[in-house]
Order: structure tokens, then sequence, then C-alpha cells
């Protein structure tokens, strides 16, 4: 099986003093987890390393560069799932630690639980070893302004929520193996203790060998409403490609409960799609050694990877 990779970087509206950022991040966060790949590592390495590198990444909404809840902190969540046996493991509204998506993996694990939440997740984080940050250098001027503005009161928060970037990835491996991770700091302005679909299986995400994998982003709320990930596998065991199933529940979303989104997907033969009924959406692939990537609906640009790798080298 050839390996193939897809990340998103968040559903929504890219200003476009962001727009190169975002590009960069997604391609270095492809780059990074075919790499893996090629190496003969497993989905869920390359789904794991892909986050991290998003989650590093100031621009995007998850680790460092997450919102901030009403009380002006970060609570962040993340899930990873491995298609080979349906094993997952997340983590919601945790604070202070740098990559989410490690915990959530560790959670996969080295527990009998698929899911911790907040005081819990810090002491099965503490208990693993993973080192504590202060919670100040998760907080970027742009996330902190942002906040400020929503506390206004003439502010309109919904505005703020339209270029969110929550983060994600779906990989298949040589072994045909596949596997789908996302993490995200939510909403600005979330009510503290706050859950969106990110750390719930089966709308944040999904991975199934059976069909194939699938992260989202979007209005979190919506996505739980339909439980978006896994209606997408649905439509592609009925026989549906991964782009018409990614338009058909996307669509659905939108006239069933008004909630715009994305989603990348990845079916058991490789074939892909990165898919959205928003304004933008940051997205990166790698299969068969070529890169392609976008924000805008029908922009894809494609690149041989020992190119992108030389131009990554270079900035971009």
């Amino acid at each position: 099986m050839k390996p193939v990779i897809v990340v998103h970087g968040g559903a929504g509206r890219i200003f476009r003093e962001r727009e190169e950022g975002c590009r960069a991040g997604v391609v270095r966060a492809a780059l990074r987890g075919y790499a893996l790949l090629k190496q003969g590592g497993t989905a869920v390495d390359a789904v794991e390393e892909a986050v991290r590198s998003m989650e590093d990444d100031p621009h995007f909404n998850a680790g460092c560069g997450s919102v901030l809840n009403e009380k002006g902190e970060v609570e962040m969540d993340a899930i990873i799932m491995d298609g080979k046996n349906l094993d997952s493991g997340a983590v919601s509204a945790v604070k202070c630690i740098a990559n989410p998506i490690k915990l959530a993996r560790l959670v996969m694990e080295k527990t009998k639980h698929m899911l911790l939440t907040d005081h819990g997740a810090h002491l099965f984080a503490q208990a693993m070893g993973i080192p504590e940050i202060p919670g100040e250098k998760l907080i970027t001027e742009r996330s902190r302004e942002r906040w400020k503005k929503n506390l206004e009161p003439d502010s309109n928060p919904e505005e703020f929520q339209k270029d969110l970037g929550t983060v994600g990835a779906v990989a298949i491996d040589s072994e045909g193996n596949v596997a789908c991770a996302t993490s995200t700091g939510g909403l600005s302005n979330k009510m503290i203790g706050r859950v969106g679909d990110t750390a719930c299986i089966g709308s944040g995400g999904y991975a199934d060998n059976h069909s194939g994998a699938t992260s989202t982003t979007g209005h979190g709320e919506s996505i739980m409403k339909v439980v978006l990930a896994r209606l997408i596998l649905y439509h592609m065991e009925q026989g549906m490609s991964p782009e018409v199933a990614a338009d058909t529940a996307l669509d659905y979303m939108k006239t069933r409960v008004g909630g715009l989104g994305g989603v990348i997907v990845v079916n058991k033969a490789g074939e892909w799609a990165a898919r959205f009924s928003t304004k933008q959406m940051s997205w990166a692939t790698v299969k068969d050694d070529n890169l392609h990537y976008g924000i805008y609906a029908g922009e894809k640009h494609i690149k041989s990877v020992d190119e992108a790798l030389a131009s990554e080298r270079e900035g971009f």
C-alpha cells in the first residue's frame, strides 16, 4: 500500500495576512507525517506527528495559539484513533501542556479508558512525566486581543469564531492501516469546561480500516449533532467516494442544523479528499511523493516532495 497523509489547519475565514503562515504550517505538518510513513512508520505515528507540528505553530487554534475561554485561560481538546482495532484516546479541557495530542495517545495506549478530562487528565499527564508549562506560554497576543474584544459590551463573539484553526490529520500506512488525529483550543470566550466535537469519538474524528479515516473542523456543536466524522465513513461504506461522502455529509450538516465546517478524508484504497462548506480551509496532502495544498475552494497547488522540502529549507 502506498502511504497517504492529509492534514487540515481549520475551516472558516483566514485573514489575508495569515494565509501564508497557515499554508506553510499545513505543508510542514504533511511533510513531517509523510516522512515517518516513508520510513515505515505507522499511520498513528504520522497523524500524531503532523498534529504535534501544528500544535507548536501559533498560526493555529491548538496547543500554542489556542483561543481563550471566558476567564482568559487556554483549555484544549484532542483525539487520536487507530483504525486497526478502533482503539482511541482523547483529552478535554486540558491546560498547561504543549501537546494535547501526545496526551491523547497516552490515554489510548496506557489506560483502559478513552477520554480523560480536566483535573483527571492533568494528574495522568503528571504520572506520565509530561512536562507542565505555564499557561501563559500557550497564549499569543492575537488570542488575548480577541478575548478582550469579545468582552466588550457590543461585541459579537460569533464574528470571531469564523477563523478558528482546529488542526487535524488522517493517514494510511504501508500496511493499509488508517488513523486520525484532531486537536483544538475550542471557541473563543467559551464557557469554562465547554467541550466541543474534537474530543468526541465519531464527531471530531473516526478511523476504521474497513472504510477509512476522517478529521473534522468547524462549528463544534453542529458537528456533534450530526456525528460528522462517522457519518462520512457511513457514506463511504455505502459506496461513495471520499469527496462525495464529505460533500454529502457537509451539505446535510448545513441544511439540517445550519452548521458550517470542513473535513479531510482518506479511504481504505488511499483515495483522499479535503472539502469544506466555509469560505476557506487550509489543507495539505502527500501521496505518491507529490504534495498538494490549498486554502480556497478550487485552489490546489502541486509540488514534488523534494521540491517542497527544498523550499521548506529556504523558508517556503
